[in-house]
């Protein structure tokens, strides 16, 4: 069956074009290999462990040019705030959330992607709290805390991978949000 020889109107007819690379697909830059490889060959574990020794390494560096480190936990000054499903929360500025990263531009695990910044200053509603969610790197249900989902708020996919339909809920650390009195 070719394409356009039937009136169905799904996927299927563009599934072969799916399976033989027809496709688009962002370049495959040498950062971007080295990080499919790191996420496809490694365990999460050994994946973690590699990221903190090479921040503590980043760091160590970074001490010895006279240039500021990065930290491994999370500031202080941002208090947590138990927020709750309909609790209406501003977003962070980049620099506020980017002062709580580290040297992997994650905070307790979770990463902030470039493709966050447009909600930045912006005023949100919280949909719910993650307390689990299945990583789909190594197939298993991970309990999680601090993570906030908010309305409406959606990846699209990433300028890294390209573009996606999935519509995945963005995770958001709830040290990058403000509840609003």
């Amino acid at each position: 069956m070719e394409l356009g020889e039937t009136n169905l109107n799904c996927q299927i007819p563009s599934m072969r074009n799916f399976a033989e690379g027809g496709a688009p697909c962002p370049p495959a830059s040498s950062l971007r290999k080295t990080k499919l490889f790191i996420r496809r060959n490694m365990s999460p574990k050994i994946e973690r462990s590699l990221k903190n020794f090479t921040n503590d390494l980043l760091n160590w560096l970074f001490s010895l040019l006279g240039k500021p480190a990065k930290p491994a936990a999370p500031p202080v000054h941002f208090a947590s705030v138990q927020l709750k499903p309909g609790d209406l929360v501003r977003v962070r500025s980049r620099a506020e959330i980017e002062s709580t990263l580290n040297n992997w531009r994650q905070l307790k695990g979770c990463a902030f992607m470039p493709e966050m910044a447009p909600y930045c200053d912006t005023t949100q509603r919280v949909w719910k709290r993650m307390e689990r969610f299945v990583d789909e790197r190594d197939l298993r249900v991970k309990r999680s805390q601090g993570i906030i989902l908010l309305e409406g708020v959606l990846c699209q996919g990433t300028a890294e991978f390209g573009s996606c339909d999935r519509s995945c809920f963005v995770f958001w650390r709830e040290e990058w949000l403000e509840k609003i009195q």
